[in-house]
């Protein structure tokens, strides 16, 4: 009951101050909080370290648990990531996600064609004709277990753990767009078959046609998305003097 209490007070709070409700500098105390959310102290307390950790609050002595902005926030985070997704900077969050994406992705794609393991390999063709089977029959749910798990491989199979480590990233970024209604219910034919050429590419060992595979999903998915963040401002992180 413990566990399932903070996570709720974790989403309560993580939702309402990443979807503006709570907006930057608002001050929340933990008593007040107690009262809201009905629940203990000691479930307050670890939902703030929570949402310490993410970037989202501070606890100042003698004042309270304050708000900071979003440039505070941990933008890698997939918990901050999955809410901004459901709120009204999804249109942002998805353009930060697929630049990274596409200065990512496609690197790793070759890096995989010259370190992937041969299972790993095997495994990325065998899904990318999956997904082409569940794509054509509609069958999204398929198709998003399909799609996380061949970018999470091309991440993998760089042998690049910075790159591994954006899984969790590329993970809510496929599911919010599937669950917020943005993916076709049929992919594209072209899509389809640019994630066949990423697969053979790298199964055949060719770097630079991994590639310009990866990067032809890129750009089709950031000519696709665009239209949803065109009129949303960008996150500016002011950078210290030294």
């Amino acid at each position: 009951m413990s566990t399932s209490l903070h996570h709720r007070a974790v989403e309560h709070l993580g939702t309402r101050i990443v979807g503006g409700t709570l907006p930057t500098g608002h001050v929340m105390l933990a008593e007040h909080l107690e009262e809201e959310l009905n629940v203990s102290r000691s479930v307050v307390r670890e939902a703030v370290r929570v949402l310490q950790s993410l970037g989202l609050v501070e606890t100042i002595k003698r004042v309270g648990i304050r708000v900071l902005p979003a440039h505070r926030w941990n933008p890698f985070d997939p918990l901050v990531i999955r809410w901004r997704l459901a709120g009204e900077a999804r249109g942002a969050q998805l353009r930060s996600l697929a630049e990274l994406r596409s200065a990512v992705e496609p690197v790793a794609a070759e890096l995989a064609a010259g370190n992937a393991p041969d299972a790993l390999r095997q495994e990325l063709m065998d899904i990318s004709l999956a997904m082409r089977e569940a794509g054509d029959a509609g069958d999204t749910a398929r198709f998003l277990e399909l799609d996380i798990r061949f970018h999470a491989l091309v991440l993998s199979g760089s042998g690049n753990e910075m790159f591994a480590n954006l899984i969790g990233q590329v993970t809510e970024t496929l599911t919010g767009r599937t669950v917020h209604g943005l993916m076709p219910e049929h992919p594209q034919q072209q899509a389809l078959q640019w994630h066949i050429d990423v697969a053979e590419a790298i199964y055949a060992g060719d770097g630079p046609r991994a590639r310009e595979a990866s990067d032809q999903i890129m750009r089709h998915t950031i000519a696709e998305l665009a239209p949803i963040w065109e009129s949303q401002p960008r996150v500016f992180v002011p950078v210290a003097r030294t």
